[in-house]
């Protein structure tokens, strides 16, 4: 006669599993008991023994049992399971190579400039907490009249992600971004700039081309100089004032920018660190900015110069 169910004991023998082990699992519901003896003891069907094969494949990968109970009473699958364990293992060893390159930093330096380092990088060791801290800072500061879209745009240059394999110098970059929206008085060129923000939609429609040609122009190392990029800077801020592209206005404009491009040293300081976290991936703002005047400043100049008869 075919055997039907098995003690405990036997499927220790047949499977190399310890008998704890399996009362371990029987009790966390991963072994279901197919009924019981005339003793009173545990009897396990047939489909045990693919069961514990399973169970102990999974814990070679060090699979938790909570994720593998799921698996085995069918709450998911097998493929959802590796999934989500390898998104946990990714995020693991993103956190392994932020700390790696945190203690680099850490061990890289003199006694007193560790000691300086440590204070700042201590802010950023809870990495989604630490980049909610910044789109968190630069929502309240920014937020008014900016249309949202701009408002997303602006959050996200001024907020970006920890690389997930950083270097030493990066790491120390994001942990100064969070050192100087802390410092007194560091935002108030977004109320200097309110202004600005009141002609919302009209300016920020038209600024994105300029912003775009820019980036290109100092991407590639050009001098500020007149073309494209200066001609829609000025376009933006003629239509959002309801003004035409004069040189009147340019003047108007020149004096207006060159006012503004005296920003705080620390802002420029932190579109820098941005520079380094995102690897260049984001164009340094005030930089931008102060090539733009430079480059309205060549072009009221072209335009004044007399022409030649000859």
């Amino acid at each position: 006669m075919t055997q039907t169910t098995w003690s405990i004991g036997e499927l220790a023998d047949g499977t190399g599993v310890p008998v704890k082990t399996l009362r371990y699992y029987s009790d966390s519901g991963l072994l279901p008991v197919a009924g019981r003896s005339t003793g009173g003891h545990r009897r396990y069907g047939p489909d045990a023994w693919e069961r514990i094969r399973l169970i102990r494949r999974l814990r070679a990968l060090d699979t938790p049992i909570a994720a593998i109970t799921q698996v085995v009473t069918g709450e998911s699958s097998l493929g959802e399971l590796v999934t989500t364990e390898l998104e946990a293992v990714q995020d693991r060893l993103a956190e392994l190579r932020w700390r790696q390159a945190t203690l680099k930093a850490l061990d890289d330096c003199s006694g007193e400039e560790r000691l300086r380092r440590l204070e700042i990088l201590a802010r950023v060791q809870q990495l989604p907490h630490a980049h909610r801290t910044l789109t968190g800072h630069w929502g309240r500061e920014l937020t008014g009249t900016m249309p949202d879209r701009r408002l997303d745009i602006m959050v996200a240059m001024l907020s970006p992600e920890p690389l997930a394999d950083p270097a030493p110098a990066t790491v120390l970059a994001y942990a100064e971004l969070h050192l100087l929206i802390h410092t007194p008085d560091f935002t108030r060129w977004t109320r200097d700039h309110e202004e600005e923000m009141r002609n919302g939609p009209a300016f920020y429609a038209q600024i994105d081309e300029a912003a775009a040609l820019t980036a290109a122009a100092v991407s590639r190392g050009l001098p500020p100089h007149a073309g494209d990029a200066v001609n829609a800077f000025v376009s933006a801020h003629a239509r959002a004032l309801r003004e035409t592209d004069t040189p009147a206005f340019r003047a108007f404009l020149h004096g207006v920018v060159s006012k503004s491009s005296g920003f705080d040293p620390r802002l420029e300081r932190y579109w820098g660190l941005v520079g380094t976290v995102t690897e260049g991936r984001v164009l340094n703002m005030t930089a931008a900015h102060r090539w733009l005047t430079e480059g309205l400043s060549i072009s009221m100049a072209e335009a004044a110069r007399p022409t030649s008869v000859f």
